[in-house]
């Protein structure tokens, strides 16, 4: 029987490729990633209420030498870039080197030695605008790369790919996915700042599904 791996932040994106995939691919393990990130500890709780929801194990993997490489103000003493009016420019003051490679190769190593089938990414229609690790031939490329560097093959699923924020967060309450539990933000704020590029994409697409329940719980 096939059996996937899933890189789940948390965040929106992470939650309703759990829910979509869960039952389908047979979802068994969530990778969460610390990687001295401002928002790391809101991440692995949220990741660890959303394993406890769908029952799946959890492992959080501390990559403390990404964060003496990285310069960007996801993890620097530096403020956060604020809104979604300058993507490029806010996808550079965010970026961290390889992220999603490295994510990736780390979960393909437990794929090879535990015989999953698939590792499952929140990549997104939206973000791979300005994300090139979050479009459909990044997943198809590091795929590739499987075929030679593991002896299980797996492959790199990304289920959101043709869908933007409002599409997610319209998959999500049709679900009656626990959207309370999601962590979506950027700032290492109590709760989610509303400010970040994260946060204010959320917040846009509520919107757009004119679900005030889910911004008064979310953004309190």
């Amino acid at each position: 029987m096939n059996k996937s791996i899933i890189l789940l932040s948390g965040g929106l994106d992470s939650l309703v490729c759990l829910g979509l995939c869960k039952e389908q691919y047979n979802v068994e393990l969530a990778l969460t990633f610390d990687y001295g990130q401002k928002s790391a500890k809101k991440e692995i709780a949220a990741a660890i209420a959303l394993c406890k929801h769908y029952n799946i194990k959890h492992q959080i993997i501390k990559l403390d030498w990404l964060k003496n490489i990285t310069n960007t103000t996801l993890v620097s003493k530096e403020n956060l870039p604020e809104g979604i009016d300058n993507p490029e420019t806010s996808a550079k003051a965010v970026w961290v080197p390889n992220r999603n490679g490295l994510f990736l190769n780390i979960a393909a190593s437990y794929a090879d030695s535990y015989g999953y089938n698939y590792i499952i990414l929140g990549a997104n229609k939206e973000e791979g605008k300005t994300f090139p690790d979050n479009t459909e031939e990044f997943a198809t490329r590091v795929t590739a790369e499987f075929e030679y560097s593991t002896l299980n093959r797996p492959k790199v699923l990304v289920p959101l790919i043709n869908y933007n924020k409002n599409d997610i967060v319209n998959w999500a309450l049709k679900k009656s996915m626990p959207l309370e539990l999601v962590q979506s933000c950027y700032d290492s704020t109590e709760g989610h700042c509303g400010k970040c590029e994260s946060c204010t994409r959320l917040k846009n697409a509520l919107k757009a599904n004119n679900d005030n329940h889910y911004i008064n719980i979310i953004f309190k």
